[in-house]
């Protein structure tokens, strides 16, 4: 992990894999073979893929019982409470249908409608996400999408981990197709079978899972392309270091390609963090993954003052804003782009990630220059009202003509002025 001190030379962005030609034609191959086959391309592409037979393609009533049997109370204790937590911040979310009148009789308004399917990508295989489940289901279920389709890879027995299936049963979630990959993403986007076609699709992959995602998008809406995780620290000279090297290291584990930087105004607390970083790594669990990510897309900037920092951590935008300093929240006005921001030393990324609330699916690769959480919004379309009376249309017909003239649209004029002329 380089300590660089920060400059006009200094770049802060990276390039990040868009996916290679090979890589999009296999995708776009996959996305072929589930429009034409269906149920049978699903099953035939699991057991390629993913080396497992599928008799069936969405969990039975029998796994969600025996999921239950294997999972401890303590664990569901968790799960309830992170669940009662998000769905009572996305329930603040939520917008209402409104309208206006004029004196003239004129309404104009908004009508906001829930989709009426959405599908949700959940990683499997091996790993265990109940957050991502909660996550992206329970903004759905806010909005007040009534059909939810749950799509997760399966392990080598052809079954969900229990922790995955105890989740969702705890949501609701009734429909969970054991498929992942450009699969599952096809099958979502255009249905099979078996499987209905979906208003859009949510949730983190592989680039396989991403490079299909863009490939549906426009036959379906998606949430985002994700790129890896990231976690900026800004730090002072109130920091705690191994706090610091700890938040850093919480999302080095995640992926080999995840950015975990610290900015600081503070070389000997850049220079503490460091070391701090290398003694946690020590006995990690996951500590290839995290020394990777910490090697190639780790650093500590250095900067001359806090303003200087501050710049630095917009040019960023990340994904995860810890401000690990001593009065964050007078700083907080001046940060203008960053998916989530955890203000102070008890507020530990972990914490956004599982159970305070906000939803953790993120804009990555500094696109939270233009870009939001996945939030309710993300779950609903808006449809405009209008409802012009006699006399408001007559006031202004003669501009609506006009302007339609001069955009050379003179069916557009006249579909006007043959009202005017009050003929039938």
């Amino acid at each position: 992990m380089n300590i660089i001190q920060l400059d006009e030379n200094v770049s802060l962005t990276r390039d990040l894999e868009s996916g290679t030609e090979k890589q999009q034609d296999s995708v776009q191959a996959i996305i072929r073979k589930v429009r034409e086959k269906g149920d049978q391309g699903l099953k035939d592409l699991t057991e390629m893929y993913d080396g497992v037979q599928l008799d069936e393609l969405f969990v039975s009533e029998e796994e969600y019982a025996e999921a239950y049997k294997d999972f401890d109370d303590r664990s569901l204790d968790a799960l309830q409470r992170a669940i009662g937590n998000i769905r009572s911040f996305h329930k603040k979310q939520i917008r209402q249908s409104w309208m206006t009148t004029e004196e003239d009789g004129t309404m104009l308004g908004q009508k906001i409608t829930p989709l009426d399917y959405a599908g949700v990508y959940v990683p499997g295989g091996k790993a265990a996400y109940p957050s991502t489940i909660m996550m992206n289901v329970i903004p759905a279920q806010t909005a007040g999408v009534r059909n939810i389709i749950m799509t997760s890879p399966p392990n080598q027995d052809g079954k969900l981990t229990p922790a995955v299936l105890v989740t969702a049963a705890e949501l609701g979630v009734t429909h969970i197709l054991k498929a992942g990959g450009a699969q599952a993403v096809a099958a979502l986007a255009y249905g099979t079978e078996s499987v209905p076609r979906v208003d859009k699709i949510t949730g983190p992959g592989n680039i396989y899972v991403a490079l299909a995602k863009r490939a549906v998008f426009g036959q379906v809406d998606i949430d985002m392309i994700a790129g890896p995780s990231e976690i900026v620290v800004l730090a002072d000279d109130s920091t705690r270091p191994d706090y610091a090297a700890a938040d850093l290291l919480s999302q080095a584990e995640h992926d080999e390609m995840s950015s975990a930087v610290m900015v600081t105004t503070s070389r000997t607390i850049a220079e503490k963090t460091k070391a701090e970083v290398e003694t946690q790594l020590a006995d990690l669990p996951r500590k290839e993954i995290a020394e990777a990510s910490i090697k190639n897309h780790g650093a500590i900037y250095v900067a001359d003052s806090l303003d200087e920092a501050v710049e630095a951590v917009n040019e960023l935008a990340p994904e995860h804003l810890e401000l690990l300093i001593q009065d964050p929240h007078a700083l907080l006005g001046k940060i203008r782009h960053a998916g989530a921001i955890f203000l102070g030393s008890n507020s530990s990324e972990p914490v956004g990630d599982y159970m305070a609330g906000p939803n953790h699916v993120l804009p990555t690769n500094g696109t939270a220059r233009f870009s939001s959480p996945l939030s309710v919004d993300d779950f609903t379309k808006k449809s405009s009202i209008i409802s012009y009376s006699e006399q408001a249309f007559l006031q202004e017909a003669d501009d609506i003509a006009a302007i339609a003239r001069m955009e050379g649209l003179e069916a557009h004029a006249r579909a006007v002025e043959i009202r005017g002329k009050g003929e039938k």
